[in-house]
């Protein structure tokens, strides 16, 4: 019950990770997280502690918050049946927080030099969690009216993290037509549970000669893995498990390395193709560690099979133990994170009108205002990748404010209109994002929504 408290939990506070708005927008230095080979220019940069880089995205590929909690005057529990009724066991929710501790960057080598040296620390939790949709209905309606279907146990299956991430990059730009650049990065995990490797089933069948009589095997392979959650179910716990996560995720969390790759190469000055790879990187659970496992198989013949035991046989409930028996294992184990893979295309056009002095922008970008372009991503998923499609419009208001529009198609919504506003006031730069600025008129009734907000110093030669 603890586990299953505290990932609700976690589904609860937080708002896919593909930040869209966010990649190749180069006048926000946090385009480096997206994107290390951005063509992002500055003399030196430095976030705001907190609230350089804020961003929550929530998204479910087969309901809304609408669907279970409308005012409409259907019986919850009509609902929750309606909602895995029309969902499968791909559909999913992912959920993905990030907030930015502190932030950097500065060139190194002289005022000519294009070589530039970027670092920050960020918290990050991690949600997702397939619709276990057979094992939704048993729990609804039990096994009555499913004499004879198989109840797949694989449904099961989620991960959950929170976690703490210091990394270091670097990004140069090797001529007029390329820029590269990697970042290094260090994980603590403070919690996780990883539940991906499920397998077995449930099936019931009447017998062959009595109709009354009935036959049922289950057959399990079910194992949830944690690290950093154990100490907090015991009994003889009595801490603050706030403070022990926090603590645990910043300074005695189970350790990983990883790495970003990216590059931007200009074809001309105004047709430009990008690409990133993120989060290539394992974390060694060595911390607090618990397995939990239930794996054997059991068959019964009788009267009424199922999972209420109260009129049965006192000895039923002892078979069933013995036969797919609760274990607990204390062995390390590995988890890799999600990669990410973006890939875009843009082309700028329209001759500016501002002066040439642009915060953060490449001098080859410089004498365009407009861009069109689109863009990829995938990410890594336990059962079949992520993939999202973009188009995107940037347009230059004034000489140190942009704008950029996205439409984005994935499995969470075939609608989703971005907006997001950058611009910098002396020495102050300021950006706000929003996804699925259409459903705000009512948010329950939307599949995904994200937002992303930050604060920054940036400064160029001539300040």
């Amino acid at each position: 019950m603890v586990y299953l408290i505290i990932l609700v939990f976690v589904q609860m506070i937080c708002f896919s990770q593909n930040k869209q708005i966010l990649y190749n927008f180069t006048s926000i230095p946090q385009s480096l997280l997206v994107n290390p080979g951005a063509d992002v220019s500055y003399k030196y940069f430095f976030g705001i502690p907190g609230l350089s880089g804020v961003s929550a995205n929530f998204g479910s590929s087969s309901f809304s918050v609408y669907d279970l909690f409308a005012d409409n005057g259907v019986d919850f529990n009509d609902k929750v049946r309606n909602v895995v009724n029309k969902s499968s066991n791909k559909d999913k929710i992912y959920t993905n927080q990030q907030l930015e501790l502190f932030s950097g960057g500065f060139r190194i080598g002289g005022e000519e030099s294009r070589s530039y040296i970027s670092f920050g620390g960020y918290q990050e939790l991690d949600f997702l969690m397939y619709v276990p949709k057979d094992m939704a209905i048993l729990a609804l309606d039990g096994n009555r009216d499913y004499i004879g279907k198989s109840f797949n146990l694989g449904d099961i299956n989620l991960r959950a993290e929170v976690l703490s991430v210091f990394h270091v990059g670097f990004h140069k730009k090797m001529n007029d037509k390329l820029v590269l650049g990697g970042r290094v990065k260090l994980y603590s995990s403070g919690a996780n549970a990883n539940s991906t490797r499920n397998s077995g089933f449930i099936y019931t069948t009447n017998g062959t000669t009595d109709q009354n009589i009935y036959y049922q095997y289950i057959s399990s392979n079910l194992e949830l893995q944690t690290s950093g959650i154990a100490a907090f179910t015991k009994d003889e716990y009595d801490g603050n498990i706030t403070n022990d996560l926090i603590y645990n995720t910043f300074f005695n969390g189970s350790l990983g390395l990883g790495f970003d790759a990216g590059l931007t190469y200009y074809f001309r000055k105004n047709l430009q193709f990008t690409a990133s790879i993120i989060d290539v990187g394992f974390i060694r659970h060595t911390k607090d560690i618990e397995t939990l496992t239930y794996k054997g198989s059991y068959e019964y013949d009788g009267v009424n099979p199922g999972f209420d035991f109260t009129n049965e046989p006192e000895n039923v409930l002892d078979d069933f133990q013995k036969a797919i028996p609760r274990d607990t294992l204390y062995n390390k184990y590995t988890t890799w994170r999600p990669a990410k893979f973006n890939t875009s295309v843009e082309y700028s056009f329209g001759k500016s009108r501002f002066d040439q002095d642009c915060s953060c922008k490449p001098p080859g970008e410089r004498q365009y205002v407009n861009a069109v372009g689109a863009q990829l991503f995938t990410m890594t998923m336990p059962k079949d990748p992520f993939v999202a499609f973009t188009a995107f419009y940037k347009r230059r208001l004034l000489r140190k404010l942009e704008l950029k529009t996205t439409y984005t198609v994935d499995s969470f919504s075939y609608k989703n209109i971005g907006l997001g506003i950058a611009g910098t006031w002396g020495k102050l730069n300021m950006y706000f994002l929003v996804d699925n600025v259409l459903e705000y008129k009512d948010i329950t009734k939307t599949n995904s929504a994200a937002f992303q907000l930050g604060i920054n110093f940036v400064f160029q030669d001539q300040d």
